[in-house]
């Protein structure tokens, strides 16, 4: 790389780290987007976005990224295809290595998202999408009038299950203790819903498959036993993408950067978009209006205000 310092630099493509591209290249910043894979982020592993404003018939995730890439290109911002391997966010300017070399920055936003913990078990990773899932917001009208499965025993899988509930014809819970640990609001609802059924002290040994997922097999209780199911949303927590940042930013006691909603974050100039921020919740569109915030207020900051 050059000696090139850039009004703005976004670590990471996903929805909000492009919408913060299109946004600061529309304010007339000069912006660089660095994403190590295809733009999207997480998304591309959604075949159906149906809740993202715009798309009547729906969208798969990597079409979606695709285009909002192309949104940010189409006014010149830049894309570079590289991993960063260190930031230097209290510096003046700011430094991102990469394994393309050094990028500088007046401003630094960090869009690297959070990843849905797997359950690490074989055939997962090939099931994405074909019956594996990870958000039932984003995928559970795909199960209207079907048999699925929630593995977790958090708020997220709790509010997984009861949203389901409405949508399938039956819906089992799959926790590895004997009781949840959701919050006691959760507790009522799912017990007092008829075609949630749960699976106490069971874990999932093995998914069964002819292309898609057919079922699983539960291990834990006296016998095991195999549940057939036409999909499995895995809500087990996610885990942030901080390791870069560890030691020049707090983090929350779940990994995640402190920052409100203006996005700003302790050191001046640098911001934090989208799922990698503290935040309640976590969806494409609010990741997206992330990415529109955080230039507002980096302008604020290039502009000494």
């Amino acid at each position: 790389m050059t000696s090139k310092i850039y009004d703005t630099v976004i670590i990471g493509g996903g929805p909000a780290g492009c919408t913060a591209a299109l946004y600061a290249v529309r304010a007339g910043l000069d912006t660089l987007m660095i994403e190590k894979f295809s733009a999207g982020g997480q998304m591309t592993q959604t075949r159906q976005i149906d809740n993202y404003p715009g798309f009547p018939e729906g969208v798969d995730g990597f079409t979606l990224g695709d285009l909002m890439q192309k949104g940010a290109e189409r006014f010149g911002c830049g894309v570079l295809r590289a991993e960063v391997l260190s930031v230097g966010l209290r510096t003046d300017p700011k430094r991102i290595v990469t394994d393309s070399g050094e990028v500088l920055s007046r401003t630094v936003i960090l869009a690297t998202g959070a990843d849905h913990r797997h359950l690490g078990i074989a055939g997962e990773e090939a099931l994405i999408g074909r019956g594996v899932g990870y958000c039932a917001a984003c995928d559970g009208m795909l199960y209207r009038g079907k048999v699925v499965a929630v593995v977790g025993g958090g708020n997220s899988a709790a509010a997984d299950a009861l949203l389901l509930s409405k949508l399938c014809r039956k819906v089992y819970l799959i926790h590895r203790r004997d009781s949840l640990r959701a919050a006691r609001v959760y507790h009522e609802p799912l017990r007092n819903t008829e075609n949630i059924e749960f699976r106490f002290n069971r874990q999932v040994k093995e998914l069964l498959s002819d292309g898609k997922l057919t079922g699983v097999v539960l291990t834990g209780g006296e016998e095991e036993e195999t549940l057939p199911l036409d999909g499995l949303f895995i809500s087990i927590g996610r885990s942030p993408v901080t390791s870069l940042f560890r030691g020049q930013l707090p983090l929350s006691e779940d990994g995640y950067l402190i920052a409100d909603e203006t996005t700003r974050t302790p050191i001046g100039g640098v911001f934090a978009v989208g799922d990698v921020r503290t935040k309640t919740v976590r969806q494409i569109v609010t990741a997206a209006a992330d990415g529109a915030v955080a230039v507002h207020y980096a302008e604020e900051y290039l502009a000494g205000t």
